[in-house]
Order: structure tokens, then sequence, then C-alpha cells
């Protein structure tokens, strides 16, 4: 699989000296990026992606509060074939009527996107898992409420933090699930301690064996103590070298 990452990783750089940042990712091995709130800067975006021969099959935009037609246009623009919404907070998540409303405004929000050939996701965060809402998390109660062509990009890591487990949940989720948000550290809830894939407490090979759909494993980082593009360039190396043996095997270390 080709590995993408997701440009908020490195937000600041990517401020600074957008060129510079996307390069830098490029020279990393990044074949795939998946950019966020792209249609403000889609044109400096799409010169950087050809520049450096990336695509970007996912992208991060806000569509249940800005202009979906923008949106769309922006991502046709640069290749971007799934729209992803990347956050909803909290208060959006604690009862069913408040998520009925929220999935009945993503379908919508599907049709437009497949006017333009692109489809629609969401992104979870912890809360949609630790939030109970008629018998399971809320996550899955959304998900049972979205139309057949909609997608999830679970977020594993903070799948755990929610206080599930990341592997039966996509077990769970089974075909929605195309793309998952890679990421590692301790889970205490402390994303400053982001560490790179395989050196923290998420179970990476077996989050990306259990999603037996997925078109694409998205490296991310909400936060990191050292060099951001050492700690994707690790996450890099260590999901290119492949599952250890023991993970391959099922064998337990």
């Amino acid at each position: 699989m080709a590995y993408s990452v997701q440009l908020y990783t490195v937000r600041e750089a990517i401020e600074a000296d957008l060129p510079g940042a996307v390069r830098r990712l490029a020279e990393i091995g990044f074949t795939q990026v998946e950019p966020y709130k792209f249609a403000e800067r889609a044109v400096e975006f799409a010169a950087a992606f050809a520049e450096n021969g990336l695509t970007a099959p996912t992208g991060h935009a806000p569509l249940l509060s800005s202009d979906q037609d923008e949106i769309f246009a922006a991502a046709k623009r640069l290749g971007i074939g799934t729209v992803i919404d990347p956050y909803l907070p909290a208060e959006h998540w604690q009862d069913a009527e408040t998520i009925r409303d929220t999935a009945a405004r993503l379908n919508a929000a599907a049709k437009k996107g497949a006017e333009y050939g692109i489809r629609v996701g969401y992104h979870n965060h912890n809360w949609e898992l630790e939030s109970k809402v008629e018998g399971t998390t809320a996550l899955e109660y959304f998900a049972s409420l979205l139309d057949p062509e909609l997608i999830l990009e679970v977020d594993t890591y903070w799948a755990a933090q929610g206080g599930v487990d990341p592997v039966a949940l996509l077990e769970r989720l089974g075909e929605r699930v195309v793309a998952i948000h890679i990421k590692d550290g301790p889970l205490n809830g402390d994303r400053f301690a982001q560490v790179p894939a395989g050196q923290g407490e998420v179970d990476v090979w077996g989050v990306i064996g259990a999603a037996k759909h997925l078109e694409v494993g998205v490296v991310e980082f909400d936060e990191y103590a050292g060099d951001i593009f050492e700690g994707v360039a690790e996450s890099l190396r260590y999901l290119e070298a492949g599952a250890p043996a023991a993970a391959n095997s099922g064998a337990s270390a």
C-alpha cells in the first residue's frame, strides 16, 4: 500500500513555506498527501503537488460549515476523489436527534459531491467513541444513518483514546472504512506525547489488517515533540518495512 500523510501534521511548515514543506515530504518518500482546508490555497497546493509528483486521493474540508461548491470545485482541481469532514465538536455527539441531523446534512453533502464526481466521508476524534447512543457508540450509530456511498476515515489513535478497541471497531464498521489515520503514542490523552508509528501503544499492524477495504493509510501527528519531518520519516520507514513476522503470523509478542 502507498501511504499518505496528512498535511495538518506539518501545518507550521506549510504556513511558513508551502512549496518547501511539500517538497520535503516528497523527498522523504511520500507519493500521496492529504491536504486540509485546501479550498483556500488550491492554486498553491496544485502547483506544489504537480512539481513534486504527488497525488491527493483524500482531503479534509469543513463540509458542514463552509461553501460546499467551493470545496468540491477545489477538490476536483486537485484530483481529490474523497472529501472528508474532519471535525465536529463533542456536543454534536451526545444525543440521537443531533446525530440524525448531522447524518442527514452529510448525506445531502454527498449528493452534491456526486455532482462533481467526488465521494464524501467523515473523520472521528475520541468523543464519537466515548459517547454512547441507543446502545452503541455515537460513531457507529452515525454510520448506521449514512447513505451507502458515504465512507469513514477512522482515526485509530483517537478511537483507542475514546475507550474502544480500534481493531474491533474497524471489523464492525467493515466496508464503510476506506481510509485510516495511522498515529501512535501513549493512550493517556496527551497528544503532545505522540510518537512515530510502532513506538507507542496503538496496534498499528492490527488496525491495518482489520481494515479489509482500506484504500489509503494516512500518517498523522497532532503534535510532536521532535522534528516533525523526522517523525513522519520514521513512521514511513516503519510502515514500508512491513509488519513484523509475529504480526504476520498472528503470534503474540
